[in-house]
């Protein structure tokens, strides 16, 4: 599936990765309020989510977790700035089934973890 999900409070970090993603001939849905990705999230229709961890109204562990009640298939990938404590990279929320990428990203960076996601 070539679609993906980008939510992040910053508009500038989900515009970026929508010009490089669409480049790359996936379509992206962005999204810079949590709650509203999570209103109108459904389920078959993504097969990559990239959610930023801290975010206003809702972290993205708590998108996460609305987002799996409802697709337990898609794979994610939080992007953080800050460093992730052993706390919550080892949340049951995450379990292993999600990776992280650390910001600032590189375009390349970017790129091949998203097409990892894609082709696993």
């Amino acid at each position: 599936m070539n679609k993906i999900l980008v939510v992040d409070d910053d508009p500038n970090i989900t515009f970026t990765f929508k010009k490089i993603l669409e480049k790359e001939g996936y379509q992206v849905d962005t999204y810079t309020d949590p709650t509203k990705a999570a209103a109108s999230f459904q389920p078959a229709v993504y097969g990559v989510a990239l959610i930023d961890i801290r975010m206003p109204q809702m972290n993205g562990f708590e998108l996460y977790r609305s987002i799996r009640k409802q697709d337990s298939q898609i794979k994610v990938c939080f992007v953080t700035a800050y460093e992730i404590s052993k706390e919550e990279e080892g949340s049951p929320t995450v379990n292993g089934s999600v990776s992280f990428l650390k910001k600032p990203i590189g375009m390349q960076e970017l790129i091949e973890r998203v097409f990892n996601m894609v082709s696993a």
